[in-house]
């Protein structure tokens, strides 16, 4: 929906006599035009509070109905230098209006009255870019509560999202100002960080009804994060909401602040594969409470090379390198940063190295649960063993694990209950206390757990399954079973 009909006046004049700015009216309205919310604030206002005293004529209400270029009577550009400035208490001045002959009598009000800060966007669709969920979550309900007596319905995915309304105002200005055209492909990105102090005080009654939502995160300075608040906001009743916060929402007291802008190249993904050539040399850096355990990792011995070269930020292991100075690289130049790593240690070994896309990265996460890897493991047991008593771990197929946590990895992955699969098994005896189990396993098998147990955490377990105390002194993988990324030739 493009236009304001005349079945969203109810719409419109309860959230206008509510406090919300017309350009939050139009998202709750459908109204889909990128043209129409890049007009001036004070004339969508004029527009508005015209369109509810029914007064224009059908040459006017067109407006609402814009397609390129815009109806004449919207002007474009900025409003008049100083309109928009903020008085002490953080409320919009007084904006005044262009005196077009026909508007003096209809803009008094306007004219006379300060504007205040949107109770939706706090402002953003008045001045900034960003949004405040628990205040949108209450004017959603007060404008789906208002349809649904008037046999309407409204789902939250129908309203345009305050980001997006945003860009299609501000993307044209930046264009214009830095003389570059807008692509929403770009890997360069500006994005504007927001702060405003109110909102997690408002936000704390969440976490009292939905405190699972909320938990400390590492780099977090809040628990209020979008996605816990997003998530909340979910699982919280209406009912339950309307008791808590009002609705519909009060008008904000300030703005929220704009703490700085970023301009950030989008994150180039670099694949391969490796070989690990020492059983003391961990997958990530293995650090607990501070304190390094061994002195360097798979992922920091591949990643400080390529971190060199892209002059990265940082690098979450995958390996995804974000804001990269540089993206741009040729296969021969991949080449030559593949041999750097190979010849910094002789610990790892690396091919196939290459640039790839981040959907390409997504299809290898999706695929993981299906991959296989198989394993070498040495165990030891208590009781001595001959061959027959190991044999019948050859004809096991598909054995199905129920695998908690390992108390080895609970300090930094969350504590669940995993079903994996050993596909197959073969034994290779060694001597009364000793033999070889090579294994074929779905990826994610925790193997050390599975020889010893882990104290019934791994049910069932090499040593439930020999009915001995069994433990693991060695583990190779010999093989990961994905053809990801594609081999390189040479």
């Amino acid at each position: 929906m493009s236009s304001l009909t005349e079945k969203d006046r109810p719409i419109v004049q309860l959230l206008l006599s509510a406090g919300t700015c017309p350009r939050c009216i139009f998202r709750f309205c459908r109204v889909g035009s990128q043209t129409l919310y890049r007009h001036p604030y004070k004339d969508l206002m004029k527009d508005l509070k015209q369109f509810l005293e029914g007064n224009q004529e059908e040459e006017d209400r067109a407006c609402f109905d814009v397609a390129d270029p815009p109806c004449k009577r919207f002007r474009h550009g900025h409003t008049e230098e100083g309109a928009d400035d903020l008085n002490q208490n953080g409320v919009l001045s007084q904006i005044p209006l262009a005196n077009d002959g026909n508007a003096d009598v209809e803009n008094s009000d306007v004219e006379n009255s300060a504007v205040e800060v949107c109770n939706v966007c706090l402002g953003i669709l008045q001045e900034f870019c960003e949004i405040d969920f628990v205040k949108k979550h209450a004017a959603w309900l007060l404008v789906k509560q208002e349809m649904g007596k008037l046999d309407l319905s409204l789902a939250k995915d129908d309203i345009v999202q305050l980001k997006e309304a945003y860009k299609w105002i501000i993307h044209p200005q930046l264009s214009e100002e830095l003389g570059v055209p807008t692509d929403g492909k770009s890997l360069f990105e500006v994005s504007v960080v927001f702060a405003h102090p109110e909102t997690d005080e408002e936000c704390r009654f969440l976490a009292t009804v939905c405190p699972d939502c909320f938990k400390p995160a590492k780099n977090k300075q809040s628990v209020f994060t979008r996605m816990a608040v997003i998530k909340a906001l979910e699982k919280i009743k209406e009912e339950d909401f309307l008791k808590h916060f009002p609705c519909p929402p009060s008008s904000p007291k300030n703005l929220c602040v704009a703490l700085e802008i970023q301009c950030n190249n989008g994150a180039v993904f670099v694949a391969g594969r490796y070989n690990k050539y020492s059983r003391n040399l961990p997958q990530t850096p293995w650090i607990i409470d501070g304190e390094r355990k061994l002195e360097s990792s798979v992922e920091e011995l591949i990643s400080e090379h390529l971190m060199a070269e892209f002059k990265a930020d940082r690098r979450p292991f995958a390996i995804e390198l974000v804001n990269p100075h540089r993206i741009h690289f040729t296969a021969e130049e991949m080449k030559g940063f593949q041999q750097t790593i190979n010849n910094s240690s002789d610990k790892i070994q690396v091919r196939d190295l290459q640039l790839v896309t981040r959907e390409a990265i997504g299809r290898m996460k999706e695929g993981e649960e299906e991959k296989t890897k198989t394993y070498s493991a040495l165990i030891w047991t208590d009781k001595t063993i001959q061959k027959e008593h190991i044999a019948f771990l050859d004809d096991i197929k598909e054995l199905k694990l129920d695998q908690k946590t390992p108390l080895r990895v609970l300090h930094r992955r969350p504590l669940a209950l995993r079903c994996r699969i050993i596909h197959t098994m073969k034994s290779q005896y060694i001597d009364e206390h000793h033999f070889r189990l090579h294994l074929k396993t779905q990826a994610g098998t925790y193997i050390k757990e599975f020889v010893h147990g882990d104290f019934g955490r791994t049910k069932p377990n090499i040593g439930s399954l020999l009915n001995r105390t069994t433990d693991i002194l060695e583990l190779d993988v010999e093989s990961v079973d994905i053809d990801w990324p594609p081999a390189l030739e040479n």
